[in-house]
């Protein structure tokens, strides 16, 4: 039995590399930043989503050595066995009011907030309608519900709506599933209208700003702000790990919604509780987001991104037209991408190839991603070695 089973296992690692699928552990050796070491060795950095540059700043580090210094490096048990750590309630105080929403929930992680969320507002007889391109953790919540799956072509209003149409002829409840900021393509949902159908068909809309949090609107709220649909969007979740610098998930909206997920989110119930130093970081990221700091990273993230996308034209790559932190560089074939990402890697740069299943076969990219904390000179550093298209 065991010398079938390593037979077994074998044989889907070598269908695994013969489709240029592998993936390997680097070890990382440094804090997250734009020059890193990894394996021994130094790189320029463009894979990160510490999109403002806070993941190692002072502030943060300060702030998670405190929170250990009084409550510990454990939460203990889940906060609903063990206590809930004021520190956390004041996260999610802060979160609420940056957000423009009554009350927020914090998850260990983004996958885990939104398997909570989901699960508890639909099952059997419900009908969840997602993004063709929406995150794993969204498609395997849909799944976990029982409700009826519907795919929706790619920020296409037209086919939404046919299926909004189909479900709204059923007696169950219809949620809809969408990112603001989609984290492959680094394109937006048309959420001003996604709004209007899922009120035409009385639907629901969750909206994950994971990769918008930070970067988008007045405030930087996100995408739901820059668009003015906030208070129209039933649920809005995010991560702490990327813009925030900090690590976890969070899930907004309604105080309602925020007890009921409380009482039904399994993800939430059946898990311990963030520790106190990524909530007492992530805290301190909130500030300084919210603040004239905040959009002075902002603009300089923007300026990068600029920086970046003209040169990449200039050098004759395609790009899509949308402004993002997110640059994907389409390539198609598997094994081509891993070839350009090991010929980077071998002058320096750190830019891994996003193949299939994170994202369709065929369509393998190098997924660029840009921070505040990048220089002019890291950035004229890679389009050197990356060369034309």
């Amino acid at each position: 039995m065991t010398n079938f089973f390593q037979e077994y296992l074998n044989e889907q690692l070598q269908q695994v590399d013969a489709n240029s699928l592998r993936r390997r552990l680097a070890h990382l050796e440094t804090a997250q930043g734009v020059e890193i070491r990894v394996d021994n060795r130094s790189y320029l950095n463009f894979s990160s989503n510490d999109y403002l540059g806070l993941a190692a700043r002072s502030e943060l580090k300060d702030a998670a050595v405190q929170a250990v210094n009084v409550y510990g490096a454990g939460s203990g048990s889940a906060r609903l066995i063990s206590g809930s750590n004021r520190l956390i309630h004041e996260l999610e105080s802060r979160l609420a009011t940056f957000k423009g929403v009554e009350a927020s929930l914090c998850f260990s992680n983004g996958y885990s907030a939104a398997l909570g969320a989901v699960t508890a507002l639909v099952g059997e007889g419900d009908v969840v309608v997602i993004d063709k391109l929406v995150h794993a953790c969204m498609v395997d919540a849909a799944k976990l519900s029982g409700a009826k799956l519907r795919v929706f072509k790619h920020n296409d209003l037209a086919d939404l709506e046919r299926i909004l149409q189909w479900a709204d002829r059923s007696e169950g409840k219809t949620l809809v599933l969408a990112e603001s900021v989609y984290s492959m393509d680094g394109d937006i949902a048309p959420l001003r209208d996604i709004v209007k159908l899922k009120d035409r068909y009385g639907a629901w809309l969750m909206v994950d700003e994971a990769h918008a949090t930070g970067l988008y609107g007045k405030c930087r709220m996100g995408m739901a702000e820059e668009f003015g649909v906030g208070s129209q969007i039933d649920v809005q979740m995010g991560t702490l790990g990327k813009a925030l610098g900090s690590a976890g998930g969070f899930v907004c909206g309604s105080q309602s919604l925020v007890d009921l997920l409380v009482n039904r989110a399994r993800s939430f119930i059946f898990t311990t509780a963030p520790i106190p130093a990524q909530i007492s970081a992530a805290i301190r990221a909130l500030e300084i987001v919210g603040s004239g700091e905040g959009e002075l990273l902002r603009a300089q993230l923007w300026s990068n991104v600029d920086r970046l996308k003209n040169g990449l034209i200039k050098l004759g790559w395609k790009l899509p037209t949308v402004r993002s932190a997110i640059v994907p560089i389409m390539v198609g074939d598997e094994a081509a991408a891993m070839a350009l990402s090991d010929r980077l890697r071998n002058a320096g740069v750190w830019v891994p190839a996003v193949r299939y299943p994170t994202v369709a076969k065929g369509a393998a990219r190098l997924r660029i991603t840009l921070s505040a904390s990048h220089k002019p000179e890291h950035i004229e550093a890679f389009l050197e070695t990356l060369g034309n298209a």
